[in-house]
C-alpha cells in the first residue's frame, strides 16, 4: 500500500515540524534544558530528512508500484479494491495480534514526568562532571598524554589549557622528525576527536558538516600553498646556505646543532666548535646537506616521508581550527580551574553534590518549578531582594542585619562589586582577589593586604615591604664581629677603621 505509505510519512512531516515548532517556543530554565531541548529538536530534524528523503522516493516510482496501485483503485470496482486490502489488513493483524499501533499525535509530544520515556538524548550521560553539561573542557587524561611525549615541557593543566593547539616552538619543542612518531600522531589524533565530538554535543543545531568542511578546504589551500605552520616543505637547494631563522623567529637558526643564537658573532663564532663540526659531520653521514635536511634521496620514500607529515599536520590543524571555534569554552574552562584551585575541599565536595543532586532528579526539580509557577506566576520583589533556597525573597530585616545592600568594590579584583560585609571579607581569600594580586607582581604575604581593594595602595605597601627587607637583609649582613691581637671584639667597620688608621 504506497498510497498509505505516503500519507502516513506526510502526516509524520507536519507532525515532526510542529514538535519543533513547539520547542522552539519554549524557554530553557538552565544550561541542561536546553541541551535536552537542542538535541531534540536535531533528533527531529534528521527523522524529517530521513522521511523527506523515503517521500522522493516514492514519488519518483521507479519499480512503477506507486502508479500500479493508483490504476488499480482508479480503474474496475472500487468496492472490490477496498475490501481486499481491508483483507490483508485484518489478516497482517490475525498473525501479529500484539503489534502496537504507532500513534503519531503522543509520539513527538512533549512528556510531563511520570508519563513514561523522554523522547530524546540522555544529556545526563553524556558528559562528564568537569564538563558541567558542556561549559567547560576536559582536557585532563589528553594533559597526561601530552606530559608522556618526549622532549615536552612540563606543563600545568592552566599552562597546557593555554598552548594544547600550539604546535610550534617556542610552546611545543617536539623536533619535526619526532611528530612522526605513533605516539604523537595518536596524541594529536585524539584530541582532534575529542574536541570534535564535544563541539557535536554542544551544538547539536549547528550544521557542523559545513564547518568541518571548511576545515577541510582551508588546510587543503594551506598545504597546496606550502603555508601550514611548521609543516613547509623541504627543499635542498644547490650552493651554500645562509642561516635561516627559525625558533622563535627572534635569531639566527643553525640547523646542525638544531640551537638558536640572539647574536651574529656568537653564531659565526660557534661554526668553528668542535661541537658544531661533529654535528655537522654527523649530520652529512645521515644523508642530510646544508642547513635543510632532505627526507630520503629516493623519490618513493620521499613521497611516503610527505603523506606522513600531511597525516600529522592535518590533525594540527583540526585542533588548531577547533579550538578556535570554541574559544569561549576554553576561557570559561581556564576560570573554572583557576577558581577551583582557590577553593577548599569542603566547598569542592558541596559543589559537587548540588551537581550530583541536579543530575540525578531532574524530574523532580522540573516538577516543583511547575508548581511554583501554577501558584505563583511572578514573584512580588518591588526591593529586588536576593531569593532564599525557595525561590522567594529573604525578609527585609535579614537584608538589613546583614549589610547586603552596602556595596564594597574592590579595584584589584577589576572593580567587581561585592554586596554585603561578609562576602567583602570573604573574598580576601578567594581566586579571583589572589590573581589580582600576582598580576601586580604581589607573590607572598597576601594577609597583609586584606582590607586593601586600591592597586595603588597595594602596590605602594608592597614596594615599603621590599624595602624593609632589602634593610634587613643589609643589616645582617653588617654584623660581623671582628677580633683584634688583644682579643677586643669590635664590628667590622670600626674594625677597618682602626687597622687603616694604624692603631692596631
Amino acid at each position: 500500500m504506497v498510497l498509505e505509505e505516503q500519507r502516513f510519512i506526510h502526516e509524520d512531516l507536519e507532525r515532526l515540524e510542529q514538535a519543533v515548532a513547539d520547542r522552539v517556543g519554549e524557554e530553557p530554565r538552565n544550561i541542561r534544558d536546553r541541551l535536552a531541548r537542542d538535541h531534540e529538536i536535531s533528533h527531529f530534524l534528521n527523522r524529517i530528512d530521513e522521511q523527506s528523503h523515503r517521500l522522493l522516493e516514492i514519488y519518483k516510482d521507479a519499480d512503477g508500484a506507486r502508479e500500479k496501485e493508483i490504476q488499480s483503485i482508479s480503474t474496475g470496482d472500487q468496492f472490490e479494491e477496498f475490501y481486499k486490502q481491508l483483507d490483508e489488513i485484518k489478516d497482517f493483524h490475525r498473525r501479529y495480534p500484539n503489534e502496537p499501533v504507532e500513534n503519531l499525535e503522543r509520539a513527538y509530544k512533549r512528556r510531563q514526568p511520570g508519563e513514561g520515556e523522554p523522547f530524546g538524548m540522555d544529556i545526563d550521560h553524556m558528559f562528564t562532571g568537569e564538563e558541567g553539561y558542556g561549559q567547560f573542557l576536559d582536557l585532563t587524561m589528553l594533559h597526561e598524554q601530552y606530559l608522556n611525549l618526549p622532549g615536552v615541557k612540563r606543563l600545568t593543566y592552566v599552562q597546557y589549557l593555554d598552548v594544547f593547539d600550539a604546535f610550534t616552538p617556542p610552546h611545543l619543542t617536539i623536533k619535526r622528525a619526532n611528530k612522526l612518531s605513533d605516539t604523537y600522531f595518536r596524541y594529536a589524533g585524539e584530541l582532534a576527536n575529542y574536541l570534535e565530538d564535544f563541539i557535536k554535543k554542544v551544538r547539536p543545531l549547528q550544521d557542523l558538516g559545513k564547518l568541518f568542511a571548511s576545515f577541510d578546504e582551508q588546510f587543503e589551500q594551506q598545504w597546496s600553498a606550502n603555508e601550514v605552520p611548521g609543516w613547509t616543505e623541504e627543499k635542498a637547494e644547490e650552493g651554500t646556505q645562509g642561516p635561516k631563522t627559525e625558533g622563535t623567529g627572534e635569531g639566527i637558526w643553525c640547523a646542525d646543532c638544531e640551537k638558536e643564537f640572539k647574536n651574529e658573532n656568537v653564531y659565526k663564532n660557534h661554526l668553528t666548535g668542535k661541537k658544531h663540526v661533529r654535528a655537522a659531520e654527523a649530520r652529512k653521514a645521515a644523508g642530510e646537506s646544508g642547513d635543510k635536511p632532505a627526507p630520503s634521496a629516493g623519490g618513493a620514500n620521499s613521497v611516503t616521508h610527505r603523506l606522513k607529515e600531511r597525516a600529522v599536520a592535518e590533525r594540527e590543524h583540526r585542533v588548531r581550527s577547533l579550538a578556535q571555534a570554541l574559544s569561549g569554552e576554553r576561557q570559561a574552562t581556564r576560570i573554572n580551574v583557576e577558581r577551583k584551585q582557590g577553593m577548599t575541599e569542603r566547598e569542592r565536595q558541596m559543589e559537587l553534590e548540588a551537581l550530583l543532586a541536579e543530575s540525578e532528579n531532574p524530574g523532580e526539580a522540573q516538577a516543583g518549578d511547575q508548581s511554583d509557577d501554577e501558584g505563583d506566576d511572578r514573584i512580588y520583589n518591588p526591593l529586588k531582594l536576593p531569593l532564599a533556597w525557595d525561590g522567594k525573597p529573604i525578609p527585609y530585616w535579614l537584608y538589613k542585619l546583614h549589610g547586603l545592600g552596602v556595596e564594597y568594590p574592590c579595584e584589584i579584583c577589576g572593580n567587581f562589586v561585592y554586596m554585603g560585609r561578609r562576602a567583602f571579607d570573604k573574598h580576601f581569600s578567594e581566586a579571583l582577589h589572589i590573581f589580582g594580586l600576582k598580576c601586580l607582581g604581589i607573590t607572598s604575604n597576601t594577609n597583609l593586604f586584606r582590607e586593601i581593594t586600591r592597586i595603588e595602595d597595594a602596590i605602594r605597601l608592597w614596594e615599603k615591604l621590599e624595602q624593609d627587607r632589602k634593610k634587613d637583609r643589609d643589616h645582617k649582613d653588617n654584623v660581623v664581629q671582628m677580633e683584634d691581637a688583644e682579643g677586643n671584639v669590635m664590628p667590622e667597620r670600626i674594625y677597618l677603621d682602626l687597622q687603616k688608621q694604624g692603631i692596631l
